[in-house]
């Protein structure tokens, strides 16, 4: 049993610093009031399915899928024909370099004899740069006026992705977190 919780609060702080943290942004257009938009629509489609035949924009059909949940917890009514509101969405991923420095380090050495004390300190390998690659999902939401054209909410999200990435779970987690900055509740 002690060994056990031993092992877990020693690997507690590489498994946090190994996940990485989903970062979510908003801008609202500070004239614009959002709860004068009742309905809505979705732009661009057509884009989503070229790009899904080319086999790009795997997952436009899902992320629409649960923008429109999340739309309609808000209370927002999809109107095709005369939105109050027109949304827009898109995803990227981009290649990232970050860099750190290996920390500085010194070993002391000693040696005693009868009488008097030796003592140095020898500097060890550190203050290395390093270099890493990484590639960052982003997914932004976009919402605009349909009378004037003009941006008044935008929500993104971004998070390092790589191989293992359950890219549904990411969606899921993004979209949602995104629509939480949407700062509109109709009854």
């Amino acid at each position: 049993m002690k060994k056990t919780l031993f092992l877990i609060l020693f690997m507690l702080p590489f498994l946090i610093s190994c996940s990485t943290v989903m970062k979510t942004y908003s801008y609202k257009d500070k004239k614009a009031d959002l709860n004068q938009y009742k309905t809505y629509a979705w732009i661009n489609l057509e884009h989503f399915e070229l790009d899904n035949k080319a086999g790009n924009k795997l997952y436009a059909h899902y992320i629409l899928d649960l923008a429109n949940k999340e739309l309609e917890k808000k209370g927002f009514i999809l109107d095709v024909n005369n939105p109050d509101a027109v949304f827009l969405f898109d995803t990227q991923i981009d290649d990232k370099i970050a860099y750190s420095q290996t920390p500085q380090v010194s070993v002391g050495v000693g040696v005693a004899g009868p009488g008097y004390y030796v003592g140095g300190a020898v500097p060890v390998a550190g203050g290395n740069i390093i270099e890493e690659q990484y590639q960052e999902g982003l997914l932004f939401i976009e919402m605009f006026d349909s009378k004037t054209n003009n941006l008044v909410w935008k929500g993104w999200a971004q998070e390092e992705v790589n191989i293992y990435t359950n890219g549904e779970d990411l969606l899921q987690r993004a979209v949602t977190q995104i629509f939480m900055r949407l700062p509109v509740k109709h009854k």
